[in-house]
């Protein structure tokens, strides 16, 4: 059993203050909706036990793990390479935009050898997610020729000079007040080698494609920055957000200190206030570098987070086991760590956008050796998810996310596609000998109350709503609900007087769901 460790309005302190008013009714009407989490109609996820008051039987929360599809980009144009990282992608209308970090690294001799190029940002779009072309942009020149799809790189900008210090991140601004102009937006790391400078920059664009600073001042400072920072519009807080790489003290570990994440808010996205560490429910200090954390679109109250958690294994005769062993073994004797480390992807979650759940389990495990996996720079999961079509004719729209693969070796890192059902990150789960979720107390508004779920052929959901304490609402128990089967990402609830809730809406309520061999990933009150 699990009961939730959010913080929660502290009823005797209503209590007293209610009674102090002279009606003892009324004081507990009060305390009852004060301590009520109104709901409204959003969608609720189980990425935390926000809304669990309790797990019974044989119920649990699982975190699903992303299905490996196809290789969808090779990066290796002799602008892009075996280090080519840091992507963004969203989808805009009938089209995905992606942008990506264009570099190169090899090993040679023993030794890391200097990059053959320096850092560009290129960008690539598709019509359905899968299939990818590099427009030609015609922005910088390489090699003499402008045929190329890069986007941002070092240069001067309107007589500013420019140095890309190797990690972007760009997004379509959804801020109702964006002037035209500035309708694309992007965090860049700006970094000179000659003096040290470092910082974050501001960029706009009015069509995605051509780039320029919004001020030629640093944003941000005080960081690494050495790693894929990033920001977006909240349109449900109403302002932006920002999330980048830091380091924060971490007694006990073998540096005395963890890479980390930290996050501000702005209203212009030049001047950043509110600053403050990412922090974590029941999480040990870990290495995390890229961040990727954005609002779920489904549930926009919602941040979900796909960190890289970087690993150094101590040398091991297993590590000889793993893929690429003669490459893997020249890198650690030109530096250790790049031999020794080891990266996989994350889930976190949070409704403040600091205070986090993260799940310790690995998200998108290193996965069945072969090459190019188990390395540094493996599975760097992109920013951020995006819904396309499920290759089951009839089926319904899936999440596609992408992670990165062969980095290192050869001439090329390249993207792999992974997909998950829609709100499919972590599920209440129950056997056939069942399991019981109750929900805290809550306030709801709708007509009907629909589920994503699946069962087995033999399994089922049923859903008993409560009153505060927890007595079943007349019509609305356990035995007025048929049980429901199927695979379903909407499927609305039936008590045996029909679907409608109304009559609760707006009052203090439980929900209680009883599954048999099956899993439920979301619920939602809809009109």
């Amino acid at each position: 059993m699990i009961a939730s460790r959010w913080t929660e309005v502290p009823r005797i302190a209503l209590l007293a203050i209610a009674v102090a008013a002279g009606n003892l009714d009324t004081a507990l009407g009060q305390i009852e909706r004060a301590s009520a989490i109104d709901i409204g109609g959003r969608r609720e996820l189980f990425v935390d036990d926000y809304l669990i008051e309790r797990l019974e039987g044989g119920a649990r929360l699982r975190l699903h793990a992303p299905v490996p599809r196809e290789r969808v980009m090779e990066f290796d144009r002799p602008w892009e390479g075996a280090s080519s990282l840091y992507h963004s992608i969203f989808r805009e209308n009938d089209r995905y935009r992606m942008y990506y970090r264009g570099s190169h690294l090899r090993f040679a001799d023993g030794k890391l050898e200097e990059r053959p190029h320096p850092y560009y940002h290129c960008y690539a779009e598709s019509q359905d997610g899968i299939h990818w072309i590099r427009p030609v942009v015609e922005a910088f020149e390489i090699d003499g020729s402008k045929q190329n799809n890069v986007v941002l790189a070092s240069g001067a900008y309107d007589g500013f000079e420019f140095k890309f210090g190797d990690a972007a991140s760009m997004f379509r601004d959804e801020n109702p007040a964006a002037k035209p102009a500035e309708r694309y937006k992007a965090i860049v790391r700006y970094y000179d080698r000659s003096n040290g400078r470092n910082g974050l920059m501001a960029f706009k664009s009015a069509d995605g494609l051509n780039w320029s600073p919004i001020t030629t001042e640093f944003v941000l400072t005080g960081d690494p920055f050495d790693s894929q920072n990033l920001a977006f519009w909240d349109s449900v807080r109403g302002e932006y957000r920002a999330y980048w790489r830091g380091s924060t003290p971490a007694p006990g570990t073998p540096r005395g200190k963890v890479r980390s994440i930290r996050t501000a808010v702005s209203r212009d996205f030049i001047h950043w206030e509110r600053k403050a560490e990412v922090s974590y429910l029941d999480s040990p200090p870990e290495e995390i570098y890229t961040n990727q954390i954005g609002p779920y679109h489904r549930a926009p109250h919602i941040f979900i987070g796909l960190p890289t958690r970087y690993v150094e294994r101590p040398d091991s005769p297993y590590l000889s086991e793993l893929p690429e062993r003669e490459h893997r073994e020249m890198r650690t004797r030109a530096m250790a760590r790049t031999g020794y480390a080891m990266t996989e992807g994350l889930l976190m979650a949070s409704r403040d956008g600091v205070k986090f759940k993260r799940w310790n389990e690995a998200f998108l495990r290193p996965g069945i050796e072969r090459e190019g996996t188990w390395n540094y720079g493996h599975q760097y999961i992109a920013w951020h998810l995006v819904e396309t079509k499920s290759a089951l004719e009839g089926a319904p729209d899936e999440l596609s996310l992408y992670a990165s693969e062969s980095y290192w070796t050869g001439n090329s890192s390249a993207l792999r596609r992974y997909t998950l059902r829609l709100d499919g990150f972590v599920s209440v789960e129950a056997p056939m000998s069942g399991g019981e979720l109750v929900t805290r107390p809550l306030r709801f508004k709708g007509k009907h109350l629909a589920m994503n779920f699946a069962t087995s052929a033999a399994g089922s959901v049923r859903i008993e709503i409560q009153d505060s304490g927890g007595k079943p609402h007349a019509g609305f128990s356990l035995a007025d609900c048929p049980p429901a089967f199927g695979d379903s990402i909407d499927r609305r609830v039936q008590w045996k007087t029909g679907p409608d809730v109304s009559a609760l809406a707006g009052k203090t309520v439980r929900l209680r769901f009883v599954i048999e061999d099956g899993n439920l990933y979301s619920y939602q009150f809809q009109d």
